[in-house]
């Protein structure tokens, strides 16, 4: 019994030391550092928060802003990381320095799990190849293309509004319309999901954004000890759905070959880089590899506008006077272009691009944009940044600085206007991203979410449902910025 206990008090003794010398890091470095505490360090308790890391972050970026500091030094457990807090040093993160930054920190196993391969994932020389190549796909001439594709959801979207008498699960409503869009422009594929809301494709994509303990866990462990992560075989794609994904790719690929079918989408895209490949007698993709890119497609795809889409309605429900203004731009941009909702259409509506990007600034779905310092790197002040350190920028935090957008909590899409919009600070406004690494599917995104939106609106007037309360609260177990509960909407005809 000694033993153990003399055994327990030494272990007890080592860890203090380890955590206490661990947590000097940033002093020893002249970086600026908010106290941490045993043993999450900076982070909260993903067991007990109740910001999850989207709030945490930001309010770490509003605690050094307040201190003048332009970076803060910050831990996961007892692991260094830096949080990068001024626009001109954000500049130097994504863009100027970009090739010490080129990594998005993505912790995978591509042989256990194949599907998360893809272009977010990916590093180095296999990412700058396959950016090379997908980039075509996003092109205004492809987008005009898939345009019809999308338009034929859209449609089914407006029948299902027409036929519901019920208050509108607007969450719900978008996500079954993303859902439909990207599985047939990336797929070739009719879901369905507002006749069948339980289709495996829907069925899936509600699984891998489905909010869990298990993914906070993961979360933070990546932060804390990403060796462990790889260990325990942590992933993020649920088994059962990279299976279907992984099988619809394939057969689609075998279908489309056999019968020498083509279609302007996504996978087509893919069939002709593998031809490509061949005739120039270069190494082909592997099916893994191909259905790698079709879901990353999918995942930025159908989430990030659905909720988009989600957090704009709930604005707009909010504030009629800006909803009716966009009613109105909808409704004589259609009548000039024919009466129909057509690409040209939606290219020309400039106040709804404002309302999506005053959503977007207050909203941003990927609500922290990481990168890995891949070598030593030397920061404007003279403090170095050490080979394999993670770095963070908190958009929720750099977007709602009232140093940059005065009344940041105030929804104004003014602010996004011809006259105004110059005056934005660059690098303060990065829903998409910046720089090399900019998300690829930023034209796609937009179209899509203002097609929904348009559908939607030039019919319909939204307000909030009783239950819905404001400002919004985030749920904190979300993969990607949400809200906590559903978003109802009462909707009348005008």
């Amino acid at each position: 019994m000694e033993v153990f206990i003399f055994a327990l008090l030494t272990l007890t003794s080592l860890v203090y030391y380890y955590y206490k010398k661990s947590f000097q890091y940033w002093e020893k470095k002249g970086v600026a550092q908010i106290k941490p505490s045993f043993p999450f360090g900076n982070i909260e308790n993903p067991m007990t928060s109740k910001g999850g890391t989207v709030m945490n972050l930001a309010d770490l970026h509003k605690q050094f802003k307040a201190k003048g500091e332009k970076i803060g030094g910050i831990y996961a457990g007892a692991t260094p990381m830096l949080l990068i807090v001024d626009p001109e040093w954000v500049k130097n993160i994504v863009s100027k320095d970009f090739n010490y930054f080129n990594s998005h920190a993505a912790v995978f196993d591509e042989k256990d799990e194949p599907l998360e391969a893809h272009l977010f994932n990916l590093e180095g020389a296999r990412w700058k190849d396959m950016r090379v190549k997908m980039t075509p796909t996003f092109t205004s001439g492809k987008m005009k293309m898939m345009f019809d594709i999308l338009l034929v959801c859209g449609n089914q979207l407006e029948e299902f509004i027409d036929s519901t008498k019920k208050d509108l699960d607007i969450k719900e409503i978008l996500a079954c319309f993303t859902t439909d869009v990207i599985g047939s422009c990336a797929f070739g594929l009719e879901c369905n999901s507002f006749k069948n809301p339980n289709a495996e494709f829907r069925s899936h994509g509600r699984k891998l954004f489905e909010s869990s303990l298990k993914f906070r866990l993961r979360n933070v462990l990546t932060m804390i000890s990403p060796t462990l992560v790889k260990s325990l075989k942590l992933h993020f794609t649920d088994k059962c759905s990279s299976k279907f994904f992984r099988g619809v790719v394939k057969d689609t690929f075998e279908y489309r070959k056999s019968k020498n079918v083509t279609r302007n989408d996504f996978m087509q895209l893919l069939i002709n880089m593998e031809q490509t490949a061949k005739e120039n007698n270069k190494s082909t993709y592997s099916i893994d590899e191909m259905a790698a890119q079709a879901f990353v497609f999918f995942l930025a795809g159908f989430e990030t506008s659905s909720t988009t889409m989600t957090f704009c309605l709930y604005e707009l429900a909010h504030h009629q006077d800006i909803q009716d203004k966009l009613r109105k731009e909808i409704n004589e941009t259609i009548k000039k272009h024919g009466g129909k909702l057509t690409y040209d259409a939606i290219m020309d509506m400039k106040y709804m691009e404002q309302v999506i990007n005053e959503t977007l600034r207050m909203y941003p779905p990927v609500h922290t944009l990481p990168r890995l310092c891949t070598q030593t790197y030397t920061l404007p002040n003279g403090s170095t940044i050490e080979k394999g350190t993670n770095v963070f920028i908190s958009l929720i935090g750099l977007q709602r600085d009232e140093e940059y957008f005065p009344e940041p909590n105030k929804f104004n899409p003014d602010r996004f206007s011809d006259e105004n919009r110059r005056n934005i600070t660059p690098y303060t406004f990065l829903p998409f991203g910046e720089g090399p690494r900019i998300c690829i599917g930023l034209r796609f995104g937009m179209m899509q979410t203002k097609v929904g939106l348009s559908l939607i609106l030039k019919n319909y007037k939204v307000s909030p449902h009783e239950s819905l309360s404001y400002p919004m609260e985030f749920d904190n177990q979300s993969v990607i910025l949400s809200s906590k509960g559903k978003i109802m909407l009462k909707h009348e005809r005008v």
